[in-house]
């Protein structure tokens, strides 16, 4: 191999990712990865929550999820037709007051450090601004999800608080984050 070659972009395509509504043929998938209490995701998301009592309220989150129809304020992440993790919005309280929290979860750690994360809150920053009425989205994550902080300051989030030291993890004291971004800050990446 030339060293030109060896030197050259990876051309490989870039998995197109979408959000989409919840179909039947993904509550396998969501079973599998959010009733294991040893998937890598849970080291960060959340992990100063115990283990056993998340377990248990994520596989009474999945059994609803089977009784239930998809909700419009939750989408599965799909690459390549599969569910890879999901986005959920809730709205902060006074009801109307234009303030919607974010969250996005993807599960498999191989596909981490790609660009999909990135693209999916894209896509969920823009169907939050689309389908509601939302001034502000923000979401809540700790000091040591740098990821995700990360990936959030690329879309144009800020931080707009934290709270000290309020997440205990694996022994060693973290910052609870709050980013956030108004809607006339949006500008949607370049595809």
């Amino acid at each position: 191999m030339s060293k030109e070659a060896a030197r050259s972009p990876d051309l490989s395509p870039v998995p197109a990712v979408t959000i989409r509504g919840r179909r039947p043929r993904d509550l396998p998938v969501l079973q599998r990865w959010l009733t294991d209490p040893q998937a890598e995701w849970r080291r960060w998301d959340a992990p100063y929550f115990h283990a056993v009592s998340t377990t248990t309220s994520l596989k009474a989150y999945v059994e609803h999820l089977a009784r239930t129809p998809p909700d419009p304020h939750q989408r599965v992440i799909d690459v390549g037709g599969q569910c890879v993790g999901m986005v959920n919005r809730s709205e902060e309280e006074p009801a109307g007051g234009g303030w919607w929290d974010l969250g996005i979860l993807l599960y498999d750690p191989a596909l981490w450090g790609q660009g999909l994360g990135s693209r999916a809150l894209a896509q969920w920053v823009q169907a939050t601004f689309d389908e509601t009425e939302a001034h502000v989205v923000t979401f809540t994550t700790w000091g040591g999800n740098e990821r995700m902080i990360r990936a959030a300051s690329r879309l144009g989030f800020r931080e707009a608080g934290k709270v000290r030291e309020a997440r205990l993890v694996a022994g060693q004291r973290y910052d609870s984050v709050r980013l956030d971004m108004l809607r006339r800050e949006w500008s949607p990446p370049e595809p």
